[in-house]
């Protein structure tokens, strides 16, 4: 996951903390649009 907030930092001009709560804010976001797909998010983005 390191990878992707290092891409976000890059590519988005996004603070570290800013690219962490994006990327909660996409999990959150798909596994309540698709609850079916929680573990396969948890397996990409960590489970928390």
């Amino acid at each position: 996951m390191q990878e992707l907030i290092e891409k976000l930092k890059t590519e988005a001009g996004l603070t570290e903390e800013q690219a962490k709560q994006a990327i909660a804010t996409i999990k959150n976001f798909v596994v309540e649009k698709f609850p079916m797909l929680e573990g396969a998010v948890n397996s990409v983005f960590g489970g928390e």
